[in-house]
This record gives C-alpha cells, sequence and structure tokens, in this order.
C-alpha cells in the first residue's frame, strides 16, 4: 500500500512528479497540506498540531495535536499511514523547509528503511532515497542528472554504477564530499552498500523516466 505524506516544505511541480505512484491514502502533515492542491489529490486524513496550516483548507477529516509534543507532525502521519497498512512512503515537500525538519525526516528515513519501509523522498525538483546494506537504490533515470552519495556513518564497500565516475568497494567516511555531486550516466544507476547507512540524493534538471524506482 502507498501513502502519499505531505510536509511542510517546498514542492517545485515538475515532470518527475507526474510519474510517482499513485497513492491509496494521502496524509497531511500540518502545513503541508497546502501541496494538496498543486497535486490535484484528495487528502484523507489531516494530522498535526495546525501551527503552521493558517490560510490552509482543506476537506479532510482532522487527528488534532497538542503543541507540546514528543513527535513532529511528519512522524504523527507516518504513524497514521502504517496504522492503515501503507509500507510504500512518499513524502511529498520533503526538501526546502526548516533545516531541523528536514534533517529530523531525512535520517528518519534510515529508520523506517530499517523497519522494512519503501520510502522516497521528493520536492519536485530534489530527491532521496536511504541505502542501507542488502537494500540498494537502483534508478531508472537519464544522464546529465547530479546524483550524490551523502554518508551519514562511515560507508565499506560503496559501489556506484552508471554515474560519471563509478565506485566499486569503497571505503567513504561519515560526511566526506567524495561523493557529492556525481552525475548520471546510463540507466540503471545503481548504488550498494556493504556496511554504513546514507542517503542518495537526485537532482531532476532532466527528469525523464523514474517510475521503475518510485
Amino acid at each position: 500500500m502507498i501513502a502519499w505524506i505531505l510536509v511542510g516544505g517546498r514542492l517545485t511541480l515538475t515532470p518527475a512528479l507526474s510519474l510517482l505512484p499513485p497513492a491509496d491514502l494521502v496524509v497531511a502533515a500540518d502545513g503541508g497540506a497546502r501541496h494538496a492542491a498543486a497535486l490535484q489529490v484528495r487528502v484523507d486524513v489531516w494530522v498535526g498540531d495546525f501551527d503552521s496550516s493558517a490560510g490552509v483548507k482543506v476537506d479532510a477529516p482532522r487527528e488534532i495535536h497538542p503543541t507540546a509534543k514528543d513527535e513532529t507532525d511528519a512522524e504523527l502521519a507516518v504513524r497514521v499511514a502504517r496504522a492503515r497498512g501503507a509500507t510504500r512512503l512518499v513524502f511529498i515537500g520533503a526538501f526546502g523547509g526548516r533545516f531541523d525538519h528536514a534533517a529530523a525526516l531525512l535520517l528518519g528515513s534510515l529508520r523506517l528503511t530499517r523497519e522494512g519501509l519503501d520510502i522516497t523522498l521528493t520536492s519536485g525538483d530534489e530527491w532521496a532515497w536511504p541505502l542501507r546494506p542488502q537494500q540498494p537504490v537502483v534508478l531508472d533515470w537519464p544522464a546529465g542528472n547530479t546524483l550524490s552519495v551523502i554518508a551519514v556513518s562511515d560507508l565499506t564497500g560503496l559501489t556506484l554504477q552508471g554515474v560519471r565516475w563509478p565506485l566499486e568497494r569503497a571505503a567513504v567516511p561519515l560526511g566526506s564530499g567524495w561523493t557529492v555531486s556525481n552525475e548520471t550516466q546510463s540507466a540503471p544507476v545503481r548504488a550498494a552498500l556493504e556496511s554504513g547507512e546514507a542517503l542518495v540524493t537526485a537532482l531532476t534538471g532532466n527528469p525523464g523516466s523514474i517510475q521503475d524506482v518510485l
């Protein structure tokens, strides 16, 4: 089951968004509900403390939480989606908002991947996927797009294929710039790890066809 989770960052309408898998469930996290109109989707559940949704009008059932809480609105939306059976989560509006929320969302996506969920994060022009051992990222991504691997721990055995600067079982230290600003060259683009955790990110200057990974 695929759930779109609308969160409060930037949304840029690009052709790549039209290739997202259709949602079985749409959950809006507070101010992320404003993206529903641009995406032309109906929100099934609207959750949060509603401190960032002034002026947003969405006809959807609300799940209201106090401002003083132990979870972000995005985490509340994930909880709702999982309770309804979602196993694939697409976070839309993931980039360009508050850095602390975006960072928590990106790092939290690694935890969700550990728990068996399939995760995609996008703002239309920027994309990310968690990368863990035995869970490679394979993209049907056209040539000429910027692709990076952000090491959020020390990495061993990083293999990159289909890019301008391929790697074979490389060791990459935490936070290294070595794997930033690579370039897609031929599909499929494949990233795999032996140990560690990372995020594969891409910019859609040339969106092409990405449906196979999404």
